[in-house]
């Protein structure tokens, strides 16, 4: 990629309209732009042939189409693959890809590492490196190579969305958006740990659907795992859920990592159901995997998970065990990180 060119992957049609006019070239040019990157999902401006030679000259002058393909990939016994992709800036994320019959569904990253330090995932561990911009976030989409059979997108990678909301706002426009990828955003899941101000926001701007990283609902023991309950609590995070309707399209989804003798005893489960009492939602209870360095943390076994479950369900929170995919190329939940960043780093 040409870091002095701008690119056109992740503008918006008022920010094409701008480039055109810059350029002096017919107004319409900018749908034919749009349609170009996110219909046809072109890898180069010469491949733009209903734009005149001229006028394609021109805009390779100062912008290029911002995509590059992933570095390198992983597979697994299951089906799921992990890549792993450069940033605009020169950092690296990874982006899973797993398919499930007719479903297929991108997990994308938001930012290289993650301030949010929770214990359990190893994203955390890596530390904080930077945001990604909206080129990208879509880049990880855009080049994927299995991109015609996604069904569905869940910002549920390295970072915590809300952290970095505004280039997420714009990619779920731009997925959503009629002269964009024209998604549905009910094709769409953003989950977070709950940052008070991004929460809001995200509620008021975005119509897709919310997944909360709840893990605890003790206020006090979630705090042992996840450093953003000191900021605002699951607590408040309930009440301010409360304010919205969640009985129509947009769903409501809580995570929660079932640790042994942590977070699976009946005493949760009845608090999980007076905290959510009111809400329109879903539980998913997912599978710990181990992470080096958290020898403290075990998974919980499958017949506590399946007893806590039917507890939940049975008292009116519907709650599904989450399948678990691609464990083995450390693709799996919490599991993400940047070996390749950290090699990077030990050399220089």
């Amino acid at each position: 990629m040409n870091e002095s060119k701008q690119p056109l992957l992740g503008m918006n049609m008022e920010q094409l309209k701008n480039v055109v006019a810059e350029l002096g070239m017919p107004a319409f040019t900018a749908k034919q732009i749009a349609e170009w990157i996110y219909a046809k999902k072109v890898r180069s401006i010469d491949e733009m042939t209903s734009i005149s030679l001229k006028n394609r000259e021109k805009l390779k002058e100062k912008y290029q189409i911002g995509c590059s393909e992933p570095v390198s990939c992983q597979r697994s016994v299951d089906g799921t693959v992990k890549y792993l992709y450069t940033t605009l800036a020169g950092g690296f994320i990874e982006t899973v890809y797993i398919p499930d019959g007719e479903r297929a569904t991108l997990c994308v990253s938001s930012q290289v590492g993650c301030k949010m330090n929770c214990r359990f995932c190893m994203t955390g561990k890596q530390g904080f490196s930077g945001n990604l911009s909206v080129t990208d976030i879509l880049n990880q989409l855009y080049s994927l190579p299995e991109k015609d059979n996604l069904t569905n997108v869940v910002f549920m990678g390295q970072g915590e969305p809300f952290d970095n909301l505004d280039e997420v706002l714009k990619a779920t426009h731009l997925l959503t958006a009629p002269y964009g990828y024209g998604w549905s955003p009910k094709r769409i899941t953003v989950s977070s740990v709950g940052l008070k101000k991004g929460l809001k926001r995200f509620l008021d701007e975005s119509d897709c659907h919310l997944a909360i990283s709840l893990h605890n609902p003790f206020p006090q023991q979630r705090a042992q795992i996840m450093p953003a309950e000191k900021a605002f609590s699951i607590r408040e995070i309930a009440d301010l859920l409360r304010q919205y309707d969640f009985t129509h399209q947009r769903r409501l989804s809580f995570e929660y990592i079932v640790f042994r003798g942590v977070n699976d005893s009946m005493e949760h489960a009845r608090e999980l159901i007076s905290l959510l009492r009111g809400l329109e939602c879903r539980i998913n209870l997912i599978r710990f995997h181990k992470i080096p360095g958290v020898d403290e943390l075990d998974g919980a076994p499958e017949e506590v998970m399946v007893r806590f479950r039917d507890y939940l369900t049975k008292h009116g929170v519907f709650t599904t065990i989450r399948a678990s995919r691609g464990e083995d190329i450390f693709a799996a939940c919490g599991l993400l990180s940047t070996a390749k960043q950290q090699e990077l780093e030990n050399k220089h």
